[in-house]
Order: C-alpha cells, then sequence, then structure tokens
C-alpha cells in the first residue's frame, strides 16, 4: 500500500515540477487556486498528471472537491489505497490456493 507521505510528496513534486517552484514552499493547506495561482485549465492539467502518476482517473464529477493540495492527497490516498489493498489479497489469495 502506498503510504501518506509517498503519495503526498509525489504529488507535491508534481505540482513543484509543473509550477517551477520549491517543493518545500507547497503546503497541504495551500488553495490550488487563490495560493497557487492555478486557473481551471491549469488544474485539470495538473490533475491529469496526478492521473498518471498514480495510474488512475478521476471522474469529472469528483473535480469540484479538490480545492487545497491537502484535498488533492487525501483524494488520491484514498484512491490507491484500496487499489493496493486489493492487490494484496489477491497475491495472498493466490498464494493459499498453490499450498
Amino acid at each position: 500500500m502506498a503510504k501518506t507521505t509517498e503519495v503526498s510528496d509525489k504529488i507535491i513534486q508534481a505540482l513543484a515540477d509543473y509550477l517551477k517552484r520549491d517543493a518545500a514552499s507547497i503546503h497541504t493547506n495551500h488553495h490550488l487556486r487563490d495560493d497557487l495561482g492555478l486557473d481551471s485549465m491549469a488544474v485539470i492539467e495538473m490533475l491529469y498528471r496526478i492521473e498518471e502518476v498514480f495510474n488512475l482517473q478521476i471522474p469529472d464529477e469528483d473535480l469540484v472537491d479538490l480545492t487545497t493540495v491537502g484535498h488533492v492527497i487525501a483524494y488520491v490516498q484514498g484512491r490507491v489505497a484500496p487499489a493496493a489493498q486489493k492487490k494484496s489479497a489477491t497475491t495472498r489469495s493466490a498464494k493459499g490456493k498453490k499450498a
């Protein structure tokens, strides 16, 4: 399972790369638009990059709730953790069948 710090680090680094800023200057309470200056199109581009990094799709209806860096981290963590748990359970199940 991806740890929260791993998810957080990857998202903050992706934002830092996109904004050409030091990752240390980006905090979880930063608002994507108000604090980081991302317009609607830039938010969509950033979320597309995050989809690629974590191999997931963010439905359009979920976009309105992703307003801060912390919201994005929590959302991605929630989406990545169940997938990792499911994969782990499948692996354990397959091992149990071999025995």
